[in-house]
C-alpha cells in the first residue's frame, strides 16, 4: 500500500514562504500525476497544483505567481513552494497521487498565515 507522508507545514507571517514536501513509499513514476489540495472548514477541498508524470504543470488561478510545483524522482518527493503568502492561503494541504481512476492522499499538513 503506497502512502504520502507530508512536511513542512506551520505558521507563517503574510508574505512569508513555506516549502510543502510529499514523499511517496513507492515509486513516484508509477504516478500519472501528483498534486496539492487545500481544505478549510466547511469548503471543499480544492486543487492548488498538479505536475504530471512529464513534468507538465497546472495551478489554480489563486495560486498562480506565487506557488510553484516540482518533483524530484530520485527522491520520490513532490515539493510546493509558496510564497507571498495571505491569510486566505490558510488552510489543511493535502498532497495526491493519481494513477488512473485511483486517487491516493496523505493525511494533510496544516498551513496558517497569520500576523
Amino acid at each position: 500500500q503506497v502512502q504520502l507522508v507530508e512536511s513542512g507545514g506551520g505558521l507563517v507571517q503574510p508574505g512569508g514562504s513555506l516549502r510543502l514536501s510529499c514523499t511517496t513509499s513507492g515509486s513516484i513514476f508509477t504516478f500519472d500525476a501528483m498534486g496539492w489540495f487545500r481544505q478549510t472548514p466547511g469548503k471543499q477541498r480544492e486543487l492548488v497544483a498538479v505536475i504530471t508524470r512529464g513534468d507538465a504543470t497546472t495551478y489554480a488561478d489563486s495560486a498562480k505567481g506565487r506557488f510553484t510545483i516540482s518533483k524530484n524522482n530520485a527522491k520520490n518527493t513532490v515539493y510546493l513552494q509558496m510564497n507571498s503568502l495571505k491569510p486566505e492561503d490558510s488552510a489543511v494541504y493535502y498532497c495526491n497521487a493519481r494513477r488512473g481512476a485511483t486517487d491516493k492522499w496523505g493525511q494533510g499538513t496544516q498551513v496558517t498565515v497569520s500576523s
